[in-house]
């Protein structure tokens, strides 16, 4: 349901691959809130992705961009400033790769130029989306920026490997820069850590199957969908949530909280009763 949250809001949104992305589902709701926004995500990505079907649905202008380009990211954003017609309220950040991931290399074994990759794809884009945007004088008062993280930036997780240190950078610069811009503009900035999500990328990680089911049993709600991620951006973006600032906010169920649930302890007994 619609409720005008975003009415007269202006955005960008970086990241949407194909319907399974968490971008493409909060370009959904920020649209039927009543926001216009720029889509934007790196022309190779584009290729693979169907971003076209969703700026119709839309009506949104995309500019393409890679996020580790500066010069690149200057175009977006002055780019949205004119085709939106004024400041921007709200950027979604939701990029992240990592090549040692798509390559299978443990952690062990990493190669250091595409764990440097994996950085600067997932994390110092988002210093350098901040950066233009200050250097621009692009963002609105009381403006919102949000950057999708996971809970690997505190724990540790088989797989993710050096996806863990990207997301912890990111939520280090969330936090860094959310003092500045507030002190310099009134504008916000946070990451959301969500729940395991059968996105592209999120798939694409060895066992994921495997964790998602435990994230699910081990959490009081269960995992938290793609589409109710979109609503809590939404939420962010609003004027809801003025004084919330250089926060990470898990949206996960209540698993990052969670010791054990009735569900693992049962899946657990049954496991070891057979073992006997």
């Amino acid at each position: 349901m619609a409720n005008n949250l975003l009415a007269g809001k202006r955005g960008i949104i970086f990241g949407a691959l194909n319907e399974q992305s968490i971008a493409w589902k909060v370009a959904q709701r920020c649209h039927q809130e009543g926001a216009t926004f720029v889509l934007s995500n790196a022309p190779l990505a584009m290729r693979m992705g169907e971003i076209n079907k969703l700026a119709e649905e839309c009506s949104a202008p995309i500019i393409p961009a890679d996020a580790t380009v500066v010069e690149d990211l200057e175009k977006v954003f002055s780019g949205a400033v004119e085709q939106l017609g004024g400041k921007i309220d709200f950027v979604l950040h939701s990029i992240g790769m990592s090549p040692n991931i798509r390559k299978g290399k443990h952690y062990g074994e990493l190669n250091y130029d595409w764990f440097q990759k994996t950085l600067d794809i997932s994390a110092l884009s988002f210093h350098k989306m901040l950066h233009v945007a200050e250097k621009q004088d692009a963002l609105a008062e009381w403006g919102s920026v949000v950057g999708l993280s996971y809970i690997a930036a505190q724990r540790a997780f088989l797989d993710y490997t050096d996806m863990s240190q990207a997301k912890a950078v990111l939520e280090s610069i969330a936090r860094s820069y959310g003092q500045r811009l507030g002190q310099l503009k009134k504008v916000r900035v946070n990451t959301v850590s969500q729940s395991p999500t059968k996105t592209t990328a999120g798939t694409g990680i060895s066992g994921f199957d495997a964790f998602y089911e435990y994230a699910d049993r081990l959490s009081p709600l269960g995992n938290a969908p793609a589409e109710a991620c979109a609503d809590y951006c939404v939420s962010l973006f609003s004027d809801l949530t003025r004084y919330v600032t250089m926060q990470n906010l898990m949206h996960d169920g209540g698993f990052s909280t969670t010791g054990i649930s009735e569900a693992m302890v049962d899946l657990l007994t049954q496991a070891t009763s057979k073992e006997a």
